[in-house]
């Protein structure tokens, strides 16, 4: 059967079928439900193929030449690419909401299969797609690229591509980017998925016609890449990616397997927040739960006391947490042996017998007796020289043969891609989650990769053995300690992507909690990730690049805006701080159940005079807005997401508003204002 076969999205649906001679699926229609538009082709010349001009699904160099190609074979007998044909039946699965198509192809002559993987759901817009490569020959095969497929948005010629940039501390910064033609390429080589992009780009027609928007992201946490194809006089718009093909090569021996990342895309007939929405309903699938139990309110010791933890100064930390509203408190750096500055200790993950006298047990007691629970700040895959780990097992570090290594924040990485690192790390974590009741866990990575390979066999494909170490102690914590929250963090938002959120409970999006800086971070954020995992705390930092003053309550309403957390030293706070920092934590906690399981729509920009973002359940709408001076004694909020004639009432004096009129925000809280809206 040669199709075509229909995925459906909630929203539209995405058409395929075989190409005419059999070499791969090609994308018949991606949109809305009955608008198939069959793709414009040029004209073909001596110079192009027919599988040249086709918007493929997936295709390998060696299968057509003249366009990009996701998959790079080259086995070690010399023989190059990949000429792939149909090899058996394509099967399309129904299973109540979700739709799966397999499509099976081979290459007799480099004994090679793949077999490429697409999935849909109706109760999502998101379409994923990857593949399985197997070697089958008696050659070990390199694949040079090892990506599992493509999108292409009928959105050309060219495009205008929506992406998330930035470095440490001003991470997801929007940027757009006029694509009349050519390639337009993004990623990481630093062994995650770095500050500097995301991995996630909108595309929308350059034309300004009404084509909805379409989105597409990588679920992979290690060195990657995004690659934006506009081919010329053609509506062939073409995002691939994966694993990055400059900095690594992953090796088959005879035999061998892999199953590549996953592309997800999607298609919404709204704009970026319309497809925010749509990213957003489908990470809730990824989710073990979007409830309070896994985002509580945390109190983090960091701020307070750096290095230097107490017993007595943590519990006197967790009075005023507990007095506050907090739910959790976290201990940070400085816990654990030899721990006195970030020049040694990282490795030696036991208790500081000269912190911790009497071991860790009484600051957990102590914790614990105060209503909070308990969590700790690790950094497994990281270790300083000065350290009994390194001391025994210099080996076990990234490093490049005969090279000495690059230090970076006084400490080396260790190499979880290999398997003795691995045990010992997740053999780590089980003993201290097993010792301790321990229900937090902040997982930290405070530098790139940048010795990666050559120091274990297969080197070449380091980032991808250390990325798929990390899954497997995550996935295993979680089967083991279900109790247990796991907040991902790499030096703020270095390692932040799906297959993260399909692990973790929470991220931590930036180093940077100076309020404007940290507004314009979750600004971004926000357009691909959901609110339910953003951690975002209250301190008494300073801004980096944005000065303007901002009030107690600004603070409070920005860390808000995802899961709420304490970050500041609590015990220099007055009474009146501490009674604001209560009453807006109390506030939070009323309504997280809107903030972390609503729509959310931004209005407008955090550099604007003013800025809000609304979130709606459908029976409550909560909008968070902040100012800057010079500010409307009254500013009119557009409301979204809800049907037209809805009757809401303020819960603050039980007034009404009509969602065609707007919500006026008033600043009742000076700088900023929170407005709770229940539907009458």
């Amino acid at each position: 059967m040669s199709g075509p076969w229909t995925l459906p999205t909630r929203s539209g649906e995405h058409v395929v079928a075989l190409a005419p001679d059999g070499a791969g699926l090609v994308r018949v229609h991606w949109g809305a439900r009955g608008g198939a538009q069959p793709a414009r082709a040029p004209r073909r010349t001596s110079f192009e193929t027919p599988l040249d001009l086709l918007p493929l699904e997936a295709t390998a160099l060696g299968t057509r030449a003249a366009h990009a190609a996701e998959l790079v074979v080259r086995r070690a007998d010399g023989l190059r690419g990949a000429r792939l044909r149909p090899a058996g039946d394509q099967v399309l699965t129904v299973d109540g909401e979700a739709h799966e198509l397999r499509a099976p192809f081979t290459d007799e002559l480099a004994g090679l299969d793949v077999e490429l993987v697409l999935r849909s759901s109706t109760a999502h817009d998101v379409v994923t797609k990857h593949a399985v490569v197997h070697n089958r020959s008696g050659h070990a095969v390199e694949l040079l690229r090892c990506w599992g497929g493509a999108f292409t948005p009928p959105v050309g010629p060219g495009a205008r591509v929506g992406t998330l940039t930035g470095a440490w501390s001003r991470e997801f910064t929007e940027a757009v980017v006029d694509l009349p033609v050519g390639t337009f390429s993004l990623g990481s080589r630093q062994g995650t998925t770095s500050h500097s992009a995301s991995p996630v780009v909108t595309v929308r027609a350059r034309d300004g016609r009404d084509a909805g928007t379409y989105a597409v992201a990588l679920a992979w946490s290690g060195s990657w890449r995004l690659q934006v194809e506009a081919v010329p006089f053609t509506d062939h718009v073409r995002v691939a990616g994966g694993p990055d093909d400059e900095s690594g090569v992953v090796t088959l021996p005879p035999g061998g397997s892999v199953t590549t990342p996953e592309l997800a895309g999607l298609w919404v007939p709204g704009g970026p927040d319309e497809a925010a929405q749509a990213w957003h309903a489908y990470q809730r699938t990824l989710a073990r739960s979007t409830g309070p139990e896994h985002r509580p309110v945390v109190a983090n010791s960091w701020y307070a006391n750096g290095f230097d933890v107490r017993v007595e100064h943590q519990l006197a930390l967790a009075d005023v947490a507990a007095d506050l509203g907090a739910e959790v408190f976290v201990v940070d750096d400085g816990w654990f042996r030899g721990r006195t500055s970030d020049r040694a200790g990282l490795g030696d993950w036991g208790v500081d017998p000269v912190k911790f006298p009497g071991g860790l047990e009484p600051l957990v007691a102590g914790v614990r007796e105060r209503g909070l629970r308990f969590g700790l700040w690790v950094e497994p895959e990281a270790v300083n020289e000065d350290s009994d780990l390194y001391r025994a097992h210099p080996d076990w570090v990234h490093r490049a043969p005969g090279r000495d290594p690059v230090r970076l924040r006084h400490q080396l990485l260790l190499d979880l891609g290999r398997p003795e690192v691995e045990a010992w790390v997740l053999e780590t974590l089980r003993r201290l989650l097993g010792r301790y009741e321990i229900s937090y866990l902040k997982w930290d990575m405070n530098r790139a990769v940048t010795d990666g390979g050559g120091a274990a066999p297969g080197g070449d494909d380091w980032s991808w053995r250390h990325t798929q170490a990390y899954y497997r102690v995550l996935d295993a914590l979680r089967v083991e300690f279900p109790h247990v929250t796991v907040e991902a963090c790499a030096g703020g938002g270095g390692r932040i992507d799906l297959a993260v959120l399909a692990r973790t409970d929470v991220v931590w999006p930036s180093d940077e909690t100076g309020p404007r800086d940290r507004l314009a971070v979750q600004h971004g954020f926000l357009s691909a990730y959901p609110a339910w995992v953003m951690s975002s705390w209250v301190t008494d930092e300073p801004d980096v690049l944005d000065r303007e003053p901002v009030s107690l309550d600004f603070r409070c309403v920005v860390a808000m805006a995802g899961v709420m957390g304490l970050g500041g030293d609590l015990l220099r706070w007055n009474p009146e701080q501490r009674e604001r920092v209560r009453e807006l934590v109390a506030l939070h906690r009323s309504v997280r159940h809107v903030l972390h399981g609503g729509l959310v729509r931004r209005h407008g920009t955090p550099a604007d005079t003013a800025y809000a973002v609304q979130y709606t359940d459908g029976a409550t709408v909560v909008v968070l807005a902040w100012a800057r001076p010079g500010r409307p004694a009254a500013w009119r909020v557009p409301l979204g997401d809800l049907p037209a004639g809805s009757l809401l009432r303020a819960r603050s004096d039980g007034s009404t508003v009509r969602v065609e009129d707007g919500l006026v925000v008033t600043w009742s809280r000076g700088d900023c204002d929170v407005v709770v809206l229940d539907r009458v």
